[in-house]
């Protein structure tokens, strides 16, 4: 005869999502894919004063040479290929590398012939004076 000692089975908290976590993991990873491509392209601020627009964009890392600016019309657009020197192989990969372009709907007329660009430690700054015509002009009562 033997003695079978019998012990209580240790519950797990079961439920029937469990089977759908590869699943979940495959979700998570095409949006996350998805996410890093849109913000593949360089974060933007605009100031807009009486006299300017002013549009400064953060390029870190990359150097003169490799963006344009371009005005046409009513619309200001950066572009320009960003690939960052590595030695060796890369074992995790998170910068951004390759091409972009941003372009921006100018909310007023500006004066193309004297914008101005200037880029220091990664940002890009750029001066869209205003027409005269639209600025705002003061009236006396007399």
């Amino acid at each position: 005869m033997k003695l079978i000692h019998y012990t209580t089975p240790t519950l797990t908290a079961w439920t029937p999502f469990n089977r759908l976590a590869p699943f979940q993991d495959l979700l998570d990873s095409a949006f996350d894919s998805n996410t890093q491509a849109a913000t593949r392209v360089p974060p933007m601020d605009v100031h807009e004063s009486e006299d300017a627009l002013t549009v400064s964009l953060e390029l870190g890392g990359m150097k003169k040479e490799e963006f344009d600016i371009s005005l046409e019309d009513d619309t200001l657009t950066v572009s320009g290929q960003r690939n960052p020197q590595t030695t060796g192989e890369l074992s995790r990969c998170e910068l951004f590398r390759g091409a972009f372009s941003r372009s921006l709907t100018l909310p007023c007329p500006v004066q193309g012939d004297q914008v101005k660009a200037a880029y220091t430690d990664g940002i890009l700054t750029i001066t869209l004076p205003k027409v005269e015509a639209i600025k705002p002009r003061k009236i006396s009562v007399g």
